[in-house]
């Protein structure tokens, strides 16, 4: 099971950034304009995002085995039309199928590890290897993307998810047990459903079209109005309407899924940023092909590998909350010395020595942070609450990549030279770096010392008392190790 929610994760993210470096090869193989072809990448994101918390109650109500399976095999046949796409358009509806059946798998697969997993050492090693998994795909997508779209075509950076997707399913169908009955009375929450992802889905759209039309906008202003409209009645109708809601807001009574979002939200703006604005500077300033960018993010990825090896070893004794402030602390160090790059620089002087103090940190708090924010879930909800997290992480990712563009592009000015360029990524990075020591706030005075029982994971999702915060029988232990720490 846990190779399985491994390579899933793997596979989701190695697939949102294996693109990246494919899309001047689609845009002469397809005929793209240069602001089309960003739906390639948009069309991905707007599904995965939007639909994510669906995902996550699917999970719950129909079972985790169940909507894995289902979500592996349209990511499957969604990478295989991508291939063999003839057209843009056909190109940019498979992408948001991908973004369908990675929000359909995603949340099912964290919620399997949440539930096999809910405490003591096996947790800590397992949210460790999750972590791993989560930040080398990321990293190494851009390494296999820029090798595969040298060497192979850029038809093989859409292929490749097929052959991960096909073989992950044979795995997940052998090894994962099969779903009990769902005992969850009333019927779906068909309205929260279609509010919520349309509320996500417009507000990601919104933001990510910013390169076509500026934050100012009238296209961009009614879109934002639309989607804080539609939000605003998704939380409406999770409080006051739904018998069976697909987010239980009770959840954010308890401090430590608060907190983790909060800081998902932080960490997932700046970690996109750094991924997009290193790829700018090695390519466009320093002028590395794709096959060597993508190698030059290896000691990232290998960086992310050793920091979660530590957080394991670490979290036998720490509290999370000790993991998430570290890492976060460490992560923007590493930002802030990425903010001294120059157009004259090199890899090994400029991009090598924060990439490495950036992913050792990051790996700290990846696994932690997703760790905080399913315990003292009911098991029943740990779809939703693993939907959640990973909607935090993707609304983060796209409002801080609009953002920090915005704010590189003003530090460029109007002249585009290896020098403004520079200035403005540079402004970019410490602007991130300023996100990251957010996070750290967030840990050390919102998310508590303690984590709650396994006693609170037990209550039934209809009361809020599941999800207090602060109480003497609500929390337990920090993460020592034998009975004691057990449930932390």
């Amino acid at each position: 099971m846990l190779a399985t929610v491994a390579i899933v994760q793997f596979m989701v993210s190695l697939d949102l950034s294996i693109v990246n470096l494919a899309i001047p090869r689609i845009e002469l193989g397809l005929g793209f304009s240069n602001i089309g072809a960003t739906w390639v990448i948009d069309a991905y994101a707007i599904t995965f995002g939007g639909l994510l918390l669906f995902g996550g109650k699917a999970a719950d109500r129909f079972g985790r085995r169940r909507i894995l399976l289902l979500g592996l095999a349209v990511f499957a046949l969604a990478s295989l039309g991508g291939g063999f796409a003839p057209n843009a358009g056909s190109l940019i509806a498979a992408r948001a199928a991908q973004g369908v059946g990675a929000a359909l798998l995603s949340p099912a697969a964290l919620a399997l590890l949440t539930s096999t997993f809910s405490g003591g050492r096996p947790r800590v090693r397992a949210f460790g290897i999750w972590a791993a998994a989560n930040a080398a795909g990321g990293a190494l997508g851009v390494l296999i993307g820029g090798v595969l779209t040298q060497y192979a075509g850029w038809r093989s950076v859409m292929f490749v998810n097929v052959v991960m997707a096909a073989g992950t399913l044979l795995l997940a169908w052998r090894a994962l047990p099969t779903d009990a009955r769902s005992a969850a009375p009333g019927r779906l929450d068909v309205l929260g459903a279609v509010l919520g992802t349309g509320g996500i889905s417009l507000l990601v759209f919104g933001v990510v079209r910013t390169d076509q039309y500026a934050r100012g906008s009238p296209v961009t202003l009614l879109t934002l109005s639309a989607a804080l409209v539609l939000l605003l009645a998704f939380v409406y109708v999770e409080r006051a309407v739904a018998r069976d809601p697909l987010v239980r807001l009770g959840l954010f009574a308890n401090r430590a899924v608060a907190g983790a979002n909060l800081y998902n939200l932080f960490l997932g703006g700046a970690m996109a940023a750094t991924f997009y604005f290193m790829s700018l500077y090695l390519q466009g300033v320093l002028r590395t092909d794709p096959a060597l960018t993508g190698l030059e993010f290896l000691p990232f990825a290998l960086g992310v590998v050793v920091g979660s090896v530590i957080a394991i070893r670490l979290g036998y004794h720490v509290s999370p909350r000790t993991l998430l402030a570290g890492g976060g602390l460490l992560t923007a160090i590493g930002f802030i010395w990425f903010g001294f790059i120059s157009a004259d620089g090199t890899f090994v002087t400029g991009v090598l020595g924060p990439s490495i103090v950036a992913s050792i940190g990051f790996g700290l708090c990846l696994g932690p942070v997703v760790s905080t924010a399913t315990i003292g879930v009911a098991p029943q909800e740990a779809g939703s609450a693993s939907g959640l997290l990973n909607s935090s992480r993707q609304i983060g990712a796209s409002l801080g990549l609009a953002a920090l563009g915005a704010a590189a592009a003003a530090g460029t000015g109007p002249l585009a030279t290896p020098q403004t360029l520079t200035r403005g990524y540079a402004l970019g990075m410490l602007i991130a770096a300023g996100m990251l020591l957010a996070a750290v706030v967030v840990a050390l005075t919102v998310i508590p010392g303690t984590m709650p029982t396994a006693s609170s994971d037990r209550q039934a999702p209809g009361g809020d008392s599941a999800s207090g915060s602060g109480s003497a029988s609500d929390v337990g232990p920090t993460c020592g190790d034998g009975a004691a720490g057990e449930d932390a």
